[in-house]
């Protein structure tokens, strides 16, 4: 499946690109005044290859969650077990995902991948993630979206601890990702225009740093934040966790499934893979903070033409995040000194991709307007 995917991603329609441009410049508004929105629109028509692009709606959210070993190094002062507990206020609908969801009328699934403890709430698909059910799936616009609702398809009960050993085995690793693809294939089947990256995993700030540095070549330090806001030294204790780590494995940018074996985790390998499978289908993801963005490099490494399909909601606060962006050469929407996760950050910056097709589809062009050009 990996494979296949790969091969279905392709690179922007330079022809779809070159007519968004044309009708940004003949549409009734200065050149150049809607500022980057103008670019974005012309990246989304080329990812499509058609101009005007679809519009990006309905968004559907995928949260992916897993534990991670490496919490045992004491990266973190939050108890593993809150990963589980959060799904619950997930599917609760009591979590700021949701009600930044509901603002956005998009649909929330969450994916258990890697959660350490079994969950206690009956999973919407048992099976494999094959594909999202359809009351899980978004509503057509202006509708109400689903309930929250939960995919069963736990790759393994957390990761090992990767200053000890590979935190994943490349099957393991193969296993996340083609979960991510399927997950991606069901929920644009069910009719989703956009998807959004959630994440959630106690200590997970932890392997996003890892795998940043790995892919990045920066050093531990320039990848590795403060997550949860650890205090010095914990966070000095993290650095050197991540350095460990890279250290014992020598991970190689060349090999992103090595990489993600040996240093990520359960959700990251997920996210490259919705990533991924979002690109083979020529649909626009929406990435969130520096879990998604580590994710993001790696779906870059497997399929370099997959940065087409990727768009920066916003400049997370962890200094991962801007580094890995940096690498990608995309520009976040906002920056709002977010550090949540979730997928807070890209449903906050989800009506900024809206507007910028809606401009296509909607704004009039000088002649049809009868409004005079310089």
């Amino acid at each position: 499946m990996l494979e296949t995917t790969i091969a279905e991603i392709g690179p922007p329609d330079p022809v779809a690109m070159t007519a968004a441009r044309d009708l940004q410049a003949r549409l009734t508004k200065p050149a150049g005044s809607l500022g980057v929105l103008e670019e974005l629109s012309v990246r989304l028509a080329g990812l499509a290859g058609v101009c005007p692009p679809p519009l990006p709606e309905p968004a559907a959210v995928a949260i992916f969650a897993g534990d991670h070993g490496v919490h045992a190094q004491r990266v973190t002062p939050w108890p593993q077990e809150v990963t589980a507990q959060m799904i619950g206020n997930f599917l609760a609908g009591g979590a700021v995902v949701n009600a930044f969801a509901r603002q956005a009328g998009a649909s929330v699934t969450v994916v258990d991948v890697g959660v350490a403890a079994p969950l206690p709430f009956p999973p919407t698909d048992a099976a494999s993630a094959d594909a999202a059910p359809a009351d899980a799936a978004p509503g057509p616009t202006g509708t109400a979206p689903a309930p929250p609702r939960l995919l069963d398809a736990n790759v393994r009960r957390g990761t090992r601890d990767m200053t000890v050993t590979a935190a994943l085995t490349r099957d393991e690793a193969r296993a996340a990702v083609e979960t991510g693809i399927r997950v991606a294939a069901g929920l644009i089947d069910a009719g989703a225009g956009v998807l959004l990256t959630g994440d959630m995993g106690i200590a997970n700030t932890t392997p996003a740093a890892a795998l940043v540095a790995a892919f990045t070549g920066v050093d531990p330090e320039a990848a590795t934040g403060r997550g949860t806001g650890v205090d010095d030294e914990t966070y000095r204790r993290k650095v050197g966790v991540v350095r460990t780590a890279l250290q014992r494995h020598r991970p190689d940018p060349a090999d992103p499934l090595g990489v993600l074996a040996a240093v990520g985790g359960l959700e990251h390998a997920a996210l490259a893979g919705l990533i991924l499978g979002a690109a083979a289908r020529r649909v626009p993801v929406l990435l969130d903070g520096v879990i998604a963005v580590s994710a993001a490099l790696a779906a870059a490494a497997l399929a370099p033409d997959a940065v087409g399909a990727m768009v920066a909601g916003h400049r997370s606060a962890e200094p991962g995040a801007t580094v890995a962006l940096r690498h990608l050469g995309l520009d976040p929407l906002v920056d709002l000194g977010l550090r949540l996760g979730e997928g807070t950050g890209a449903l906050l910056a989800l009506p900024v991709v809206t507007g910028a097709v809606r401009v296509l589809h909607e704004v009039a062009t000088f002649d049809a307007a009868g409004v005079s050009e310089k």
